[in-house]
């Protein structure tokens, strides 16, 4: 009841009773590394005088600007996607420790939009649990172009994994990644098992995907319209500038179905009278091999590992174009061509099969009720996640595996759960006391009044919250000034 919380908030602060809140510092807390998936990096080109401009994300000339600097190709002999801009090279932000890179993708956005929102709720979050940037809280953004094993950006997480042990006072460190994120990390893991194991307290991954994520990465590579529907028709990208950049990384190949994990349904690509050929694709190849490195991985004794997946959403798991009546002539058709998809169940990007299929010793895997790029921001993981990390006010009666709680009242509340949606009502009573001896310190004298005051949002799923407050501010005797607020939430079912 968000909407609730809220309003009483402003209330109080109206009221003076209240500040604006400073989080507090918790120095107990051992260190966080968030980790983005493809996609959730700021990317700038660098020319030559060494002149920076952000290319990912942005609005204003963003095609253009993408095609000019983000296109590239893939160098198999190093196993790096380089620009085609020879003169351009591509590099993510440090600022904020890491932080800045993976917070907003477009800052320069006057009204934030959840689209370009990528770790920000999160962050909001655990700065409220306690933990500072550049001491318990840190960040890592990455070139998500390059295959999930390119030494090079694995050494760069090697030594951020180093700073960030010595920044936290040789702290080790838990891990939150999420998507791509996580087989970044898997693969360091892999080749890097023993700098994993002295730095590293636990990981827990979100979304995921383990196995591949098919149907969604097949359409992306052959018209770029399933990660353009994900990101760019906010950010004035046309799917052919994506699918050509797509085409040259070989992070999307590593991305496609694990042919040698046993799929309850095997997922396939279905094309009338054509076939997709990447036997000869040297990117192809190279994710081969990437996917030997990441079933390879073995998780160190020492670390605990957490699994989040999404759940209750239709994802593309088979993808079929054309039809016996309508077959697909020429390949270059497919840029134009509509897919027809068999689903199952899963986050709208990764399948629940996947995601799953960690191939780890798990301490604990929840399904949550959210879909691919929504989860980094859900309230639900954000109270799993606060719980593992033991962080913030302390829940001893919250339980992840089940979402079983006792909520501790600390004002007479009353919550009833109708047919269509939850009713919460608060009863509150303050006193507010004037410091005579110090008009600095003192609250501003309200008239007496009665008054009412609502406020109400609306939810990506269609849920709405409304909540009305009565306020009935007494007068003032002997400085002291009685104030009731009586408040209702509800919340209706989407």
């Amino acid at each position: 009841m968000a909407v609730l919380e809220d309003l009483i908030r402003a209330i109080e602060l109206w009221l003076r009773i209240a500040k604006e809140q400073v989080p507090l510092v918790d120095p107990t807390l051992d260190p966080v590394l968030l980790v983005p998936g493809i996609g959730g990096s700021i990317l700038e080109a660098v020319d030559e005088a060494g002149k920076k401009e952000r290319v990912w994300v942005r609005i204003l000339a963003a095609d253009h600007e993408f095609r000019a600097h983000l296109w590239s190709k893939f160098d198999a002999s190093t196993g790096k996607t380089v620009s085609v801009d020879e003169k351009t090279n591509i590099v993510v932000p440090e600022d904020r420790y890491g932080l800045y890179a993976i917070d907003t993708l477009d800052p320069d956005m006057i009204i934030g939009d959840d689209s370009v929102c990528y770790y920000h709720d999160m962050i909001v979050q655990m700065i409220k649990w306690g933990y500072q940037e550049g001491k318990t809280l840190f960040g890592f953004g990455y070139d998500f172009r390059q295959s999930n094993r390119l030494s090079e950006t694995l050494d760069r997480f090697s030594r951020k994994l180093e700073s960030v042990y010595i920044a936290s006072g040789e702290k080790k460190i838990n891990l939150i990644t999420h998507s791509m994120g996580g087989l970044l990390v898997k693969c360091f893991m892999s080749l890097h098992s023993d700098v994993f194991e002295k730095y590293i307290k636990s990981w827990i991954a979100i979304a995921a995907p383990f196995q591949g994520a098919p149907g969604y990465i097949t359409t992306s590579l052959l018209n770029g319209m399933s990660f353009v529907e994900g990101w760019e028709s906010r950010f004035f990208i046309s799917k052919w500038s994506m699918q050509q950049l797509l085409l040259e990384c070989p992070s999307i190949y590593e991305l496609l179905a694990n042919s040698t994990f046993q799929w309850e349904d095997t997922p396939y690509l279905q094309i009338w009278r054509q076939k997709l050929d990447t036997n000869g694709k040297k990117s192809a190849i190279w994710a081969k091999e990437t996917q030997d490195v990441l079933c390879n991985a073995k998780l160190p004794k020492s670390v605990k590992f957490y699994n989040i997946y999404g759940t209750d959403y239709d994802t593309a798991h088979t993808v079929r174009y054309g039809s016996e009546h309508h077959p697909i002539s020429n390949l270059s058709d497919l840029l134009y061509t509509q897919g027809n998809y068999i689903c199952v169940d899963g986050d709208g990007s990764v399948p629940v099969e996947s995601a799953k299929a960690d191939g780890l010793d798990a301490v604990a895997r929840v399904g949550v009720a959210a879909d691919h790029r929504g989860i980094v921001c859900d309230r639900h993981v954000f109270r799993i996640i606060q719980h593992w990390l033991h962080a913030g006010e302390p829940d001893p009666f919250y339980d992840p595996l089940n979402d079983y709680v006792i909520l501790p009242t600390a004002f007479e509340i009353e919550k009833y759960h109708e047919k269509h949606g939850d009713i919460t009502s608060v009863r509150e009573d303050w006193e507010i006391i004037s410091h005579r001896d110090d008009e600095s310190k003192r609250p501003a004298e309200l008239p007496p009044m009665f008054n009412t005051l609502s406020a109400s949002r609306e939810g990506e799923d269609g849920s709405l919250e409304e909540a009305q407050a009565t306020i009935f501010v007494h007068p003032e005797s002997k400085g002291r000034q009685h104030v009731e607020v009586r408040a209702v939430g509800v919340t209706h079912d989407g």
